[in-house]
């Protein structure tokens, strides 16, 4: 394995500690459809994505809707507000460890960049709560509104990698708490993909994306990448 020199993290469910609240606002605006999608449901065909993507595959997959695109611009409209006042609203944290581990990689010359399927104006508020700043304790960080292609392409890590003048994907980990996390990290050719069992799926649904390391939480990475 050559050394990281940048790794690529997932918020919410991999950094950040929101207790499913995207995928149940998800679930929310879909079944004010008239649907009844369970979170299972959500987590199984929309965790990671760009979330239009992600309400558009949950309706395809999960419901008898005869007019997809429809309803899912009609959901996704009202899944931006649904979300704001959730995130004004509920507690929202980090797991323990988080911010001293990302020092650690800091400290050991590895950019440390995260990455979201969220819009850019959530990914702030979510960085604002937990006064996060780039620059200081993150390096980088990548929306869906960033990038012309969402997960699974790997167009928000090779933004990242132009960013940080980085042009072997082998130098590059990415960690994720979906098999589409994983998946993007793979067509990315990272040197490492790591799924983490802190946030949307189970460890059969990211086994099936065949990570090279499947942990508790991220910063279990310490171990392996610090030592």
């Amino acid at each position: 394995m050559k050394t990281i020199k940048l790794v690529v993290f997932d918020m919410a469910g991999t950094t950040v500690n929101e207790n499913n609240i995207v995928y149940k606002t998800v679930q929310k605006v879909i079944n004010d459809l008239g649907y009844t999608v369970t979170l299972d449901n959500v987590l199984e065909f929309g965790a990671g994505k760009e979330k239009h993507q992600a309400i558009t595959d949950v309706l395809q997959n999960c419901t008898n809707s005869s007019a997809v695109k429809k309803e899912a611009a009609a959901a996704f409209t009202a899944f931006k507000p649904e979300l704001e006042v959730a995130y004004d609203t509920l507690e929202i944290g980090t797991f323990d460890g988080m911010l001293s581990f990302f020092k650690k990689l800091k400290n050991h010359h590895i950019r440390v960049v995260l990455n979201t399927g969220y819009d850019a104006k959530t990914a702030a508020k979510l960085l604002a709560k937990l006064a996060w700043n780039i620059g200081e304790e993150i390096d980088m960080l990548i929306t869906a509104d960033d990038v012309k292609n969402g997960r699974p392409a790997p167009d928000m890590i090779h933004k990242a990698m132009q960013q940080f003048e980085i042009t072997d994907p082998s130098y590059v980990l990415k960690a994720g708490d979906s098999e589409i996390d994983i998946i993007e990290g793979k067509n990315a050719n990272c040197g490492l993909t790591i799924g983490v069992l802190s946030g949307a799926q189970t460890r059969e649904q990211l086994e099936a994306a065949k990570p090279d390391y499947i942990l508790n939480l991220v910063t279990e990475l310490e171990s392996i990448l610090l030592n």
